[in-house]
């Protein structure tokens, strides 16, 4: 760890409970003064000072939440025979390798199905074929699958899933990632 992101690490928690508590306030009641029609995201935008991202490392990292931000979170389960009858006696929607293979490598297609979902996992042995049978389309749209292994409990896995949010630095110093919504207790 360089000693700029250990410096960006010290001003973090330098945030006072109170200060974000008030924030948190103020933002729901401006949402309940003036009603949507939708469930509004709250996120969390961090802007970096002293930070060149031509000449130093961009970087991306996930952090794992107490609680899903996003309530129609939705995941798609590629895999196997077992993983596929397990997903569809969870409800959750689930695709097989003949499945991925009618779309064949069409970029229009493959696009389509990354956009229908949130994220995507895949079954062990099923994972590596993923980028062969359907190209480059979901890793470029960031979602390329999670490993799912027989040994690890599905509906676990997915709800660990759901509550890991990713953040990506680019070109621009300000990262946002959504973090929950205006209908959360203050203390989630």
């Amino acid at each position: 760890v360089s000693t700029q992101s250990t410096g960006y690490q010290r001003r973090v928690r330098e945030i006072n409970k109170e200060f974000m508590f008030e924030a948190i306030t103020s933002i729901q009641d401006g949402s309940k003064e003036k009603q949507r029609k939708f469930l509004e995201t709250v996120e969390l935008q961090i802007a970096l000072k002293n930070y060149d991202p031509a000449r130093d490392k961009r970087f991306t990292g996930t952090v794992k939440l107490r609680h899903v931000p996003k309530k129609s979170f939705k995941v798609c389960i590629i895999g196997d025979e077992r993983h596929l009858d397990e997903a569809k006696t969870l409800g959750y929607d689930c695709k097989s390798a003949e499945d991925l293979k009618k779309l064949n490598k069409n970029k229009k297609l493959v696009k389509k199905l990354a956009k229908g979902y949130d994220a995507f996992m895949a079954s062990d042995g099923l994972i590596k074929q993923i980028p062969r049978i359907l190209g480059p389309g979901l890793n470029k749209a960031g979602k390329f699958p999670t490993s799912l292994s027989h040994a690890e409990s599905m509906e676990d896995k997915v709800e660990t899933v759901k509550r890991t949010i990713k953040f990506q630095m680019k070109k621009v110093l300000c990262l946002s990632v959504a973090v929950g919504n205006v209908s959360m207790e203050l203390t989630s």
